[in-house]
């Protein structure tokens, strides 16, 4: 029932999706410039966690509640677009202090120390907390989910597919940014990155909440 006729289509489909930049992009590609590798892979694995949520959500028809329920779509739209605007603001404060994420000691890039628990709850609340990713996963899903399948299995299934995908790309991510360290180690490149991310980050976070 898993592998059907319907599921090259799926592949084709999220896999354009993925590669699509967006703000996972964005905050993988921060994550990595900060606290290196590590910080990069393990935002990742989180982001690609919260897919399992919103599957587990849109078969369980809570996402149809959210859109149903207005105070309830606005206050988790306003949660996640709070946070996608705080992710932002600390970039710009970075970039004022100028505390890029690269530091060159000795000849060798020095990252700055991160928790590990901080890439992960970085990572999946921004897409946990991303409306966008329960409206989509709730119209996207059941296009290729045929009546006779199980609705929650289905789904856990195919955001399984999704979680293999998202994060084979964003490791493509983590290892070309690894390869531009020595780029981003300048001062000035450090300030300027954070500074972009940093804006786009905040635009994204109240392009999001002031949406209707």
């Amino acid at each position: 029932m898993y592998f059907d006729s319907y599921l090259w289509a799926f592949l084709i489909a999220i896999t354009l999706l993925t590669v699509s930049p967006g703000v996972d992009t964005l905050l993988v590609i921060r994550n990595t410039v900060r606290g290196g590798f590590r910080d990069g892979v393990l935002t990742s694995f989180a982001i690609c966690l919260g897919l399992f949520v919103h599957a587990a959500v849109s078969a369980g028809g809570i996402s149809l509640i959210l859109m149903q329920s207005a105070w309830m779509f606005t206050l988790l739209k306003v949660a996640g677009a709070c946070y996608l605007v705080w992710l932002g603001a600390k970039s710009l404060y970075s970039a004022y202090r100028g505390q890029s994420g690269l530091k060159l000691e000795t000849g060798k890039i020095k990252h700055r120390h991160v928790s590990a628990w901080v890439s992960l709850r970085e990572g999946f609340l921004s897409n946990v907390l991303n409306p966008k990713t329960v409206v989509f996963y709730m119209a996207f899903l059941p296009q290729f989910i045929q009546p006779t399948d199980p609705a929650l299995t289905k789904s856990l299934f195919l955001a399984g597919i999704h979680f293999v995908i998202a994060n084979i790309w964003q490791l493509m991510l983590v290892l070309m940014v690894r390869r531009a360290y020595n780029w981003l180690s300048r001062p000035r490149v450090g300030r300027v990155f954070d500074s972009l991310t940093g804006s786009i980050m905040v635009f994204f976070g109240l392009r999001l909440g002031l949406e209707s």
